[in-house]
Formats: C-alpha cells, sequence, structure tokens
C-alpha cells in the first residue's frame, strides 16, 4: 500500500483514461443522420420581447 501513496496520480490518470474511452464508445453508437431525421419540432421560443417591439424607443431622436 506504500506505492499508493506515492503513485495515486497514475490511478487518477488511469481512472480518467478509462472515462473517456467509455465516452468515445457511447458517442460512436449515436446516428447523427437518424437523429436529425427523426428530430422534434421546438416549440417558439417565447421570452416576452415582442412585447417591446410595439413601444416607442427610448432612445433621443437624432436631429
Amino acid at each position: 500500500m506504500e506505492w499508493v501513496k506515492e503513485y495515486w496520480w497514475v490511478l487518477i490518470i488511469l481512472f480518467m483514461v478509462g472515462l473517456l474511452v467509455n465516452v468515445y464508445k457511447d458517442l460512436k453508437r449515436v446516428d447523427v443522420k437518424k437523429y436529425l431525421d427523426n428530430k422534434p419540432k421546438l416549440p417558439p421560443h417565447r421570452d416576452f420581447n415582442d412585447k417591446w417591439d410595439d413601444e416607442e424607443d427610448d432612445w433621443p431622436k437624432k436631429k
């Protein structure tokens, strides 16, 4: 167990490499073209900026 105290950083590197390998495998299984063909329609974004468009501008008029 003495080696764990000295080489703890190697265990972290091995963990990160394993994590990256699993992420890469999962991303390889994603079919982008199939997703784009079946992509659901997004509802319109409502941020209430349409109310501001009808009002007069608060900026001073240029002369």
